[in-house]
């Protein structure tokens, strides 16, 4: 029996949880559907199913909208939606109540510093490199089997 988990059952599968932590991470807007997450992560469009299920099988780093139609990482959504895309800059709630309801869809959650981004992927890595230590801890057994099956064959065969 092979243990998969979604760290181990695609090679490429740390970088691109990587990858995606680096960028929905610092985007000016916290949020966004499959297809924008995958042209901004890996600049294909085409690839939105891929992306949705990443997000899907790390909900330690990523959750989807309650349609289930976008996603975003969890430590953004931590933060207020104060930050204005336009200025690159957070306003006040105050400033932020005066806005119209256009105005206000230029207003996201702020983007990650650098230091918040580097511990999500080290958390990452751990994560990825605890996953293989455990697959491998869970196959020590397995070039026992045909020892084990030919000394069963043998007490079965002195037996019968």
């Amino acid at each position: 029996m092979q243990n998969t988990t979604p760290y181990t059952d695609n090679k490429n599968r740390l970088a691109d949880v990587i990858a995606a932590i680096q960028v929905m991470g610092t985007y000016k807007f916290y949020k966004l559907d499959f297809s924008g997450w995958a042209d901004r992560i890996s600049g294909d469009i085409n690839q939105a199913e891929y992306w949705k299920n990443i997000f899907e099988q790390h909900p330690e780093f990523f959750r989807l909208d309650q349609s289930r139609t976008k996603a975003s990482l969890v430590w953004r959504r931590n933060y207020q939606k104060l930050y204005n895309v336009d200025t690159e800059h957070k306003i006040s709630r105050a400033e932020f109540k005066l806005l119209d309801d256009s105005a206000k869809e230029r207003i996201s959650r702020s983007p990650l510093t650098h230091e918040d981004i580097s511990t999500l992927v080290k958390t990452a890595i751990n994560l990825h490199s605890s996953e293989i230590e455990h697959k491998r801890d869970s196959r020590w057994w397995q070039p026992w089997i045909p020892v084990f099956g030919t000394l069963l064959g043998i007490v079965l065969g002195r037996f019968l």
